[in-house]
């Protein structure tokens, strides 16, 4: 990058199109006779900023003034033309950075024309001009002016400020001309097949623009011209592009089919505008590949943190696999209710009673009197709850996690210390229980990878790990389990018919309405879908996976 033009205070003038041609001069030749000049000028010239007048200059001075002023810039006698100005120890330095920044080879100044008293500077009267520079990589045009003051004794000299040099110019900013500095709000956050804009898919522009301004571009070139440069040398914006660059982009694991199909399954017309998120994982890399979701209250499918209901019946089955040596086989009767810590709990309505009923068939049916059974037998020991939360933790990587590109996710809570009737509610999602769809995706996606692969949306991004791999055996059992939800069970009214699916439904009331969740994974990707008010996962939640499975 050039060496770009240090400046100081913001510029207080207003510049206008002004035509014309006055002060050309060789940059070379004014450096090597430069010298004789500036005495000539400081010998010439004083003024005291101590006593300046309330009174503006005549048009005729303050133009007589300028046109000195200007005609040893262009002729590069810099302390000269410092010496017009108000603080001469200010501007000498300025000028020099500007042609040392846009490698300056010719300044021509057109048309000096009074413009009145200033409305901006008390006290000065406002010249505009019309700047023509050549610098590195071409001629650069633009209008300015400056404001001209005069003391008591009635000398004139130029206001001093950065719109001398530029119009606007801030503090410590900078002129540089040739390459363009990277400017990474241009960056093109595109989708893994490395030319799908994402800000072309409604669910992910705020997505995007967060990436935009916290992940590295690769790839492109800014191409040549003029820019405006903070302290750092960071591009602040481009005043003149002499040649195109290629846009620098982002590259992110979204699939851009995937994505289409997601945007369009959370907004199936069975769901009837009702708000929705879903999330879509490649369950071997834990690369996200869509991410959508409707509604008013934000991206619900990251951050839309909801009791998951009987999704949560896979870490709960889990957890009595891995904990206590349970199987599929292993009782668990589902009776129409039961008590635990003086709460009774209900099945959801069409789960009959079936007193022989073992893990496996109340998984496929989700009888929550099942697993609040067994979960609060086996994983309850002297008021200590906290089997599930370590479950979650040490096998589905339960946890803070961070996708990349500081994207925001809301973490999902299964709580250590659970009290009361919140330590059976636990089992079936409910109580304390949260969750996301990005989450439920994720356990899903850990089932049938047989291990946790944490979510991330940018690919190489850091990817923490579980503190144990979930046992072949584990994964095992719950793939047999969801196989049988996606085939016979809660699930199979949307997925039934479906190759490799294997898939959990999830029920969950709110306040004045019931929350619709459904979680699966075929042989490519592992999904999970909310739908707020849905009222059953199959018959809400269930739509959206089967369009992402079907369409994907």
């Amino acid at each position: 990058m050039n060496r770009a033009a240090k400046v100081g205070t913001v510029g207080t003038c207003t510049a206008l199109l002004v035509l014309g041609g006055y002060g050309a001069y060789n940059i070379v030749h004014g450096l090597t006779s430069g010298a004789m000049g500036n005495a000539q000028t400081k010998a010439a010239h004083s003024f005291d900023p101590a006593t300046v007048s309330t009174s503006p200059p005549s048009d005729a001075k303050a133009v007589k003034l300028t046109r000195a002023f200007l005609d040893s810039w262009s002729q590069q006698h810099l302390d000269a033309a410092a010496d017009d100005t108000d603080t001469p120890h200010t501007a000498a330095p300025a000028l020099k950075g500007y042609t040392e920044g846009l490698r300056l080879t010719t300044l021509t100044f057109g048309q000096v024309v009074s413009a009145g008293p200033s409305t901006v500077t008390s006290g000065a009267t406002k010249v505009t001009f019309n700047v023509t520079a050549e610098v590195a990589g071409g001629t650069w045009t633009y209008p300015s002016a400056v404001a001209v003051l005069q003391s008591a004794d009635g000398r004139p000299a130029v206001h001093w400020n950065n719109s001398v040099l530029y119009p606007g110019l801030g503090d410590d900013q900078s002129l540089t001309a040739g390459k363009l500095p990277a400017d990474v709000s241009t960056a093109e956050v595109v989708a893994s097949d490395g030319k799908t804009d994402l800000t072309t898919f409604p669910s992910l522009r705020d997505i995007a623009a967060t990436i935009r301004k916290n992940a590295k571009p690769s790839g492109g070139s800014t191409g040549t011209g003029v820019a405006v440069v903070n302290a750092d040398g960071d591009g602040v914006r481009t005043l003149k592009v002499f040649s195109k660059g290629r846009t620098p982009k982002i590259k992110t694991t979204i699939d851009a089919h995937v994505q289409s199909v997601a945007e369009s399954a959370v907004k199936d017309s069975p769901l009837r505008g009702k708000p929705a998120g879903a999330v879509a994982l490649d369950w071997r890399s834990g690369h996200i590949l869509a991410i959508a979701h409707t509604g008013a209250d934000g991206d619900i499918a990251l951050n839309g943190i909801k009791s998951p209901g009987s999704t949560m019946k896979i870490i709960t089955s889990a957890a009595l696999f891995d904990k206590v040596g349970l199987t599929p086989s292993s009782p668990a009767p589902c009776t129409d209710s039961i008590t635990a810590n003086s709460q009774t709990f209900h099945n959801d309505p069409g789960v009959r009673a079936n007193p022989t009923s073992t893990i496996a068939q109340a998984f496929t049916v989700s009888c929550n009197t099942s697993f609040i059974k067994d979960g609060f037998h086996y994983l309850v020991s002297n008021g200590d709850a906290s089997a599930l939360h370590d479950e979650a933790v040490n096998v589905f990587g339960l946890g803070s996690w961070s996708i990349g590109g500081g994207v925001a996710t809301t973490d999902p809570s299964i709580p250590p210390d659970v009290q009361d009737g919140d330590q059976a509610a636990q089992f079936i999602g409910q109580g304390k229980v949260t969750a996301t769809p990005l989450f439920m995706a994720s356990v899903a996606a850990t089932v049938r990878n047989a291990g946790f692969r944490q979510p991330v949306i940018l690919p190489g991004q850091h990817q923490d790990t579980a503190p144990q791999q979930i046992s072949s055996r584990t994964a095992g059992y719950l793939q047999s389990m969801m196989r049988s939800v996606a085939t016979s069970g809660t699930a199979a009214p949307r997925l039934g018919g479906l190759d490799g699916v294997g898939a959990k439904t999830g029920t969950a009331e709110e306040a004045d309405h019931t929350n619709g969740w459904l979680t699966a994974y075929d042989s490519r990707i592992a999904v999970a879908a909310l739908v707020e008010g849905g009222s059953s996962g199959v018959d809400s939640a269930g739509y959206v996976v089967r369009h992402l499975l079907t369409g994907s």
